[in-house]
């Protein structure tokens, strides 16, 4: 009896088509809910926060293919855009892509959109000059995989530079951060129809850890910590990694397309004039965060006089009145810091923002 070599197995175009459907919803809705919570974080759904501007400020003005993986609805798109410079927003979603591409849509230097998987990017080797990810690295797992697959399509020499949520660093502000990771974010879960992807939220981020593994995992994938940055007293970490070459390899500069009528402006390795309209944004940002701080300073003074006032007459035990007075101080003195903070930084010129570095 022979045994065939070939056998044909004809699938209905229908059903696949509706299995696309499905797993097509089920990842649009995944991606959903992550992208929801994360705007508890300030993540990318937020427009031009101060830290995205200085992610922005990372991507080497010699860069001309920039990738933007993990772009979800293309919020960190518009920063990266330049004259001769391609560039690109990949995504696992088509969901969140429609929405990207209705958001960037127009005349101009529109970036190109793609969905594909992370960890299988349709991209040739060593064909990109910088790759940006925002709030993005912690959902991509294995790690190690993400980086190898980042390291196989930068150039040598060419820059990752990643965004993201971190857990508490060892110091004062350990136990206010971790109480916020482990009781605030999951209460606002609570509060959502999806109380789910809050818990993620915390727990991913809480795995994820305080950034020092995550700089071992570049070193270990061939990646240089160039330069780190932290913002919002610690809860968000931003790293700029150099691709070292590998043996062999010969580290190659980005061709310029085109000349930049900028350098004609501007002295060799000083900064480009800066947007008006992400310094106007940036403005209107830094003063939303005052006024909170403020509303919060005048709403912790008020509860702290009650509790002294009061804390006495409190059903709690001795040690829960100490945890309470504790929590409502430091509370206070963060936030009249992050206040003058703040005001210091609306009084100062524009040009002591954060610099364009060099890398």
């Amino acid at each position: 009896m022979s045994t065939p070599t070939n056998i044909a197995i004809r699938v209905p175009l229908l059903d696949l088509k509706a299995q696309y459907a499905a797993i097509r919803k089920d990842v649009d809705e995944a991606v959903r809910r992550v992208m929801e919570s994360q705007r508890f974080i300030g993540g990318p759904e937020v427009s031009a926060l101060e830290e995205e501007i200085a992610m922005w400020r990372m991507v080497p003005d010699a860069a001309r293919v920039c990738l933007d993986l993990c772009t979800g609805s293309g919020a960190s798109l518009p920063g990266l855009l330049r004259p001769g410079r391609l560039v690109l927003g990949i995504d696992a979603s088509p969901g969140m892509l429609e929405l990207a591409a209705a958001a960037t849509a127009g005349p101009g230097w529109a970036p190109r959109l793609a969905c594909a998987d992370a960890f299988r990017l349709p991209l040739r080797d060593r064909s990109l000059d910088c790759v940006t990810i925002a709030f993005g690295i912690r959902n991509l797992r294995p790690r190690a995989g993400a980086l190898a697959e980042l390291g196989r399509v930068l150039k040598p020499g060419g820059m990752l530079v990643v965004l993201e949520a971190v857990a508490p660093r060892p110091g004062p502000i350990a136990p206010l951060h971790r109480f916020y990771l482990a009781r605030l974010v999951p209460l606002a879960g609570r509060l959502s129809p999806d109380p789910s992807a809050y818990r993620y939220l915390s727990e991913s981020i809480v795995e994820f850890g305080d950034g020092v593994q995550f700089e071992r995992d570049l070193e270990a994938a061939g990646f240089e910590v160039a330069a780190r940055r932290r913002f919002l007293l610690g809860a968000t970490g931003l790293w700029a990694a150099r691709r070292r070459p590998a043996a062999g390899e010969i580290q190659a500069g980005s061709p310029t397309a085109m000349q930049d009528a900028r350098s004609a402006l501007t002295a060799p390795g000083a900064s480009a004039p800066a947007d008006p309209g992400l310094e106007a944004e940036w403005r209107a940002w830094t003063w939303a965060q005052l006024t909170l701080a403020v509303g919060l300073v005048v709403a912790l003074g008020w509860a702290l006089v009650v509790f002294f006032k009061s804390g006495a007459d409190l059903p709690l035990e001795p040690w829960q009145r100490r945890g309470l007075g504790f929590l409502i101080v430091a509370g206070l003195v963060l936030f009249v810091a992050r206040s003058l903070m703040l005001a210091t930084r609306l009084q100062g010129p524009a040009s002591r923002r954060p610099p364009r570095t060099g890398l």
